[in-house]
Parts: C-alpha cells; structure tokens; sequence
C-alpha cells in the first residue's frame, strides 16, 4: 500500500500550483469479497461485501456488520447508516458507533438485484419500494414508513438535492422531481437510453445514460436537460458525484473515472486503469472508488487539486 504520507505530499504539492494537472497516486487496499458500493463516513468509508457492510479507512478495515443481502447505494443520515437487504426486502438502519443493526424496516425494493440506493433528505429516508413505481419514505425517528409515493414504473435510482428528491425510471427513461412537502412528483423529463444512477451538486442533476454512454445535465428548476457529453461506448454499472468544483464518474471500460468541468461539461482526465464494475465517493481530501472484480478499494489523492 503506498503510505499516506506520499499521498499528502502529492496534494500539497498541486495545493502550490493549482494551474498544473497531475496524475492522483493512487493507494490500492486490498478488499476479499467483493466490495462495491460506498458511502462516506468522516475519514472513513463503508462498503457492501458480501453477507456484510464494511467499514474502511486508508489503513485497514475498522469494523464490519453481518448483512445477509447487503445491497445498493447506501447513505448516512442521524448517526447511521441506512442499507438495503436484497435478500430480506428491508431497510436496515445501523448504528455507527455502536456498529449494529438497530432497526430493519420492510419497505420492499422495487430493484432487489441491487442496482438501486438508499438517500436522505428533507428529514427522511427514502428508497424505491415496488417496481411498479413506489418510494417509501421512512421516518428515522420511528424507523416506519410514513407515506409511499407513486412514480413511474421501475424508478429505483434516486438522489436528493436542490430541495427535492430525484427519481429515474430505466425503465420508462424519465426522471422526476419529486416535492417533499407535497409528496407528488411535479415535473418529469424524458432522458436517453437505460439511465441508472444520478446525483446532484455544482448547479445541475447528473444522470448516467448508461446506455448511450452519456452524461446528461438537467436544471434543477425546470428539470429541462442543459447539457450532454459523450463518455464512452457506455457507462453501465458505473457510479457518480459531484464535489470540488467537479463531476466525477465512475466507468467500467476505459479508465477507472472521468473527471468533468460542470460548466463546459469538459473532460478534464481519464485516470487509473479499467478495473471493471465499483463505485465512487468524493470527499474534499480525496476520492474512494471500488472495484469488487479486482478485490479492492483505491483512495486517490485531493481531488480540489486534479483537473485545475
């Protein structure tokens, strides 16, 4: 594993001379199992394995939590961490002090081969509960589902930002905005082939065309489409964030991401090899990516200083 302190010189060194692009250096931890999607937790990341959700930092692996069908994108919200059991149909909300499970919520999951998440917002836990089109909104102060929302059939990536909650539908290619104090979808745009997984940051809602290997730019207002980029021949199973000024995507084929101006929609660098499906998480000191086919989590140097 390539040492920290060789990691923290790097950044201090494009802290000097932000106008300048340098390769990240990557540090490679091994991962058995086979760890894929992550969500940030201070220094340190959790990761879905399987049979369990793993908490890792840059020097090793900190505590782990047996979960039968740990599965999807995952998030932190009031001192937990929120999953999905592919396996039980639940939403499992762990403590991450204590690093237990202290509540398992059956919502049923409108995409339990995993390719879906878990988000927080506006007070509450959301996920995709039925395939004919259902969000279950849970509230994390009684771990119960208060109201289930009707979208559009098979919607199961969703994100939450700019004041609502964000749904795609591969399915029917569509996102919607959905109005948390109303509950009710209020604006639904058409988008490209097999989209998948979405975020929000840095003035728009970025969508992965996965199949038309496409990233697509809505306003978060209107949720008219801004902007398009090509990317790669596709983008299946990949992942995406927003953070430092930047857009980072997560790719299968090509390189390990892309890193995207959100103005220009500009590629600013392909970096790291291709390692085949995993994640990725932006945090302002670095990034983390996944790659569950290579048995590994990489930690890649300050993103504020890449693609300057």
């Amino acid at each position: 594993m390539k040492t920290y302190w060789a990691v923290l010189a790097l950044w201090c060194s494009l802290a000097l001379a932000p106008t300048a692009w340098a390769a990240p250096v990557e540090t490679v931890i091994q991962v058995p199992g086979f760890a894929d999607f992550l969500a940030i937790d201070g220094t340190a990341v959790w990761a879905t394995n399987k049979g369990r959700v793993e908490r890792w930092s840059r020097a090793g692996k900190l505590a782990e939590v047996p979960l039968d069908g740990a599965c999807g994108a995952m998030t932190i919200s009031k001192g937990a961490l929120w999953i999905a059991d592919c396996k039980a149909m639940t939403v499992n909300r762990i403590d991450t002090r204590a690093n237990r499970i202290v509540a398992v919520i059956a919502t049923g999951l409108a995409s339990p081969d995993g390719e879906m998440n878990v988000v927080s917002g506006a007070g509450s836990i959301w996920v995709a509960s039925d395939k004919s089109g259902v969000i279950a909104r849970i509230d994390p102060a009684n771990n119960k589902v208060i109201v289930s929302i009707k979208v559009e059939p098979g919607a199961c990536y969703l994100a939450f930002g700019e004041g609502a909650l964000w749904a795609v539908s591969a399915e029917k290619q569509t996102i919607q905005k959905i109005d948390p104090s109303s509950n009710l979808a209020v604006l639904t745009t058409k988008l490209g082939k097999a989209p998948g997984f979405l975020t929000v940051g840095e003035g728009g809602i970025w969508v992965q065309e996965q199949g038309d290997g496409t990233l697509v730019r809505l306003d978060p207002a209107t949720g008219a489409v801004t902007g398009r980029v090509k990317i790669d021949e596709t983008l299946k199973w990949g992942d995406i964030d927003t953070g430092g000024g930047k857009v980072w995507l997560r790719t299968t084929a090509g390189q390990t991401f892309v890193v995207l101006d959100p103005k220009s929609l500009a590629i600013l660098a392909r970096v790291g090899n291709p390692e085949g499906s995993g994640a990725l998480r932006y945090t302002p000191e670095g990034i983390w990516t996944s790659a569950h086919d290579v048995h590994t989590l990489s930690w890649w140097a300050n993103p504020a200083a890449m693609g300057k």
